[in-house]
């Protein structure tokens, strides 16, 4: 009882969350509930056991992306511009692509059902060959490191491409890109006043 009262009051934040970002025109208030957003779906994750995927999602979702997108905020405007007309085709599109994935959920066994396939067949088969097959008493840590190995690895490409892309953006910002203004050297200003005194000065004696 207590766990779905959580998982409720998480979905309810989070659709909160959503229609939020759907009304706000600023991109630092858009971007500030993006990583709120990505905290609460972490949090669901591990309301779900899935404790994997929500250390990824913290760290993607909530973590380098909110610094990504601060450092584009640095690079564009705060606010978002009106539309010049009503986007009724995304809406639709979005709509149906809703209503089709909400209604394949219909088809999926209940949360926790002892006879879905995977308690039947891939669990099982994990639990009882895991320490023969990979030698590690965990068997999350066996099914991470070895059952999944290209999934955890695919999930490390994912975190390290994006922390290079945000050093690489943040890094490369120099001079007048970074805000910085650089004004003329004293001397410059000098001689460039000089210049023209000694050619104002020629040119009155022609």
């Amino acid at each position: 009882m207590i766990i779905t009262l959580i998982d409720i009051i998480l979905l309810t934040f989070m659709g909160a969350t959503a229609f939020a970002i759907l009304r706000l025109r600023s991109l630092f208030a858009v971007v500030m509930l993006s990583g709120i957003y990505s905290l609460l779906a972490a949090s669901m994750f591990v309301s779900l056991d899935a404790v994997d995927v929500a250390f990824t999602e913290a760290a993607v979702g909530a973590g380098i992306s909110t610094v990504l997108m601060m450092a584009v905020l640095a690079l564009t405007g705060e606010r978002e511009r009106l539309p010049a007309r009503t986007p009724i085709l995304p809406l639709v599109v979005v709509t149906l692509t809703g209503a089709a994935l909400f209604y394949a959920t219909f088809e999926m066994p209940a949360f926790g059902d002892a006879n879905a396939p995977v308690n039947l067949h891939v669990a099982p088969h994990y639990l009882k060959n895991s320490f023969a097959e990979v030698g590690l008493p965990n068997v999350v840590t066996s099914i991470l490191a070895s059952y999944r190995g290209y999934d955890t690895l695919g999930e490390v490409t994912v975190i390290f491409t994006a922390g290079v892309a945000v050093m690489l953006l943040l890094g490369g910002r120099k001079g007048d890109d970074a805000g910085i203004k650089r004004e003329p050297a004293d001397d410059a200003g000098n001689a460039d006043s000089g210049d023209d005194d000694d050619r104002d000065t020629r040119g009155g004696a022609a």
